[in-house]
């Protein structure tokens, strides 16, 4: 992320808070320490002291982490998309905080969660945020249809996240099993220079679908 794109989509507020953070609590270690030099670190990235934290971290490691917080010292958690902790791994550690009666501050940063639902003209006041479904095609079909359902008998936006190298395979079931009037949002790279968000009914899909393989993306029913 360049640090021109990192000052457009992180506010000022959290880009302020960063320079006095020695520790960071981070997914990945090389997006993150990119992240960190655009939003204001560089020439200071070797100073810093990185933790990882995903879906690989024991909880014995993270447990680990706990002891840097009980010697006073403030530690920032940067995740790979969205926000720590939501949709990404990260809460068990803030648990932890929270049981030992260490603040925790939630900094405002883009969920591309939320902006896909803000664009897609669904209902914004009843939605579920339903992560990723099942990885074989069967079960992956079924729980479309279940979701398809939900989304028709009460109105309320189905959110789904999926791998990026499985978005195609995604798309596929869901113009397969879905009813042709029901309404799918596609979010593709949002706050990137090509972003795409459009909503259109499943026949409208099946005219034509845009290249989303490999890129992050918010489906929503």
């Amino acid at each position: 992320m360049g640090e021109s794109l990192v000052t457009d989509v992180i506010p000022q507020g959290t880009l302020s808070v960063i320079p006095a953070l020695k520790h960071f609590v981070v997914e990945e270690l090389r997006s993150a320490r990119r992240y960190l030099s655009s939003a204001g670190l560089k020439g200071r990235i070797d100073s810093l002291e990185f933790y990882l934290l995903n879906e690989h971290t024991t909880e014995k490691e993270i447990n680990s982490y706990l002891s840097l917080l009980l010697e006073g010292n403030s530690v920032g958690m940067v995740s790979e998309a969205g926000l720590p902790a939501v949709a990404d791994p990260g809460s068990l550690l803030v648990a932890l905080a929270h049981k030992n009666e260490i603040e925790v501050v939630p900094l405002v940063g883009p969920s591309s969660l939320m902006m896909a639902l803000m664009a897609s003209g669904k209902n914004g006041q009843n939605f579920s945020f339903v992560g990723y479904l099942p990885v074989k095609s069967d079960q992956r079909r079924q729980r479309i249809k279940e979701l398809e359902r939900v989304a028709g008998k009460t109105g309320q936006s189905q959110i789904i996240i999926e791998t990026p190298y499985r978005n195609d395979a995604l798309m596929a079931d869901i113009l397969l099993v879905c009813s042709e009037t029901t309404l799918l949002t596609i979010a593709s790279n949002i706050t990137m220079a090509d972003a795409y968000i459009k909503t259109r009914s499943i026949e409208e899909w099946k005219r034509g679908v845009p290249s989303i393989n490999k890129k992050p993306c918010v489906f929503i029913l």
